[in-house]
């Protein structure tokens, strides 16, 4: 399908991301803060909805039908990350398709996915997420920057 390299940063992002959320299950207590650094800290928290919370209205339906699109969407990027020759692209992709996995299969038992990093900067609270979403997030910014300001040689 595609460089094996590749199959192995995705199967690294899955296994981060699902050993942080079985660290923070063992080892947190739900909605009980515990700092961290200075911006972020570990905070329990289950979610059914998508990245920091969006669509979290508690339904196993709609969370089914998160699952189903991102399976989608995954499969999609499977075949981006296949057809793509820069190597710095197929990484990005290869940390968002880590990514994206490692919250589907937390998601399938149960409906939702474990978060426990708290960002939060002067008693201001923006999101509880975990290594997964932030996978995504990284991944995404790298591509996008790519895409914008990365100039082809070819």
């Amino acid at each position: 399908m595609f460089k094996s390299k590749y199959s192995l940063y995705i199967l690294i992002f899955i296994v981060l991301d699902l050993f942080s959320k079985h660290l923070a299950l063992t080892y947190l207590n739900h909605s009980t803060s515990i700092e961290f650094i200075p911006f972020i800290d570990f905070h329990l928290t289950f979610n059914s909805g998508i990245a920091f919370g969006f669509l979290d209205l508690g339904s196993r339906t709609m969370s089914n039908m998160l699952t189903f699109a991102g399976i989608l969407i995954v499969g999609y990027m499977l075949v981006l990350l296949k057809n793509e020759n820069d190597n710095i692209k197929k990484l990005a992709l290869s940390i968002i398709i880590g990514g994206a996995l490692g919250n589907i299969f937390d998601r399938l038992p149960d409906g939702y996915v474990t978060d426990f990093l708290h960002l939060k900067i002067n008693n201001f609270s923006f999101f509880i997420f975990n290594i997964a979403d932030a996978s995504i997030t990284i991944g995404a910014v790298l591509l996008i920057y790519l895409e914008l300001f990365k100039k082809d040689n070819a």
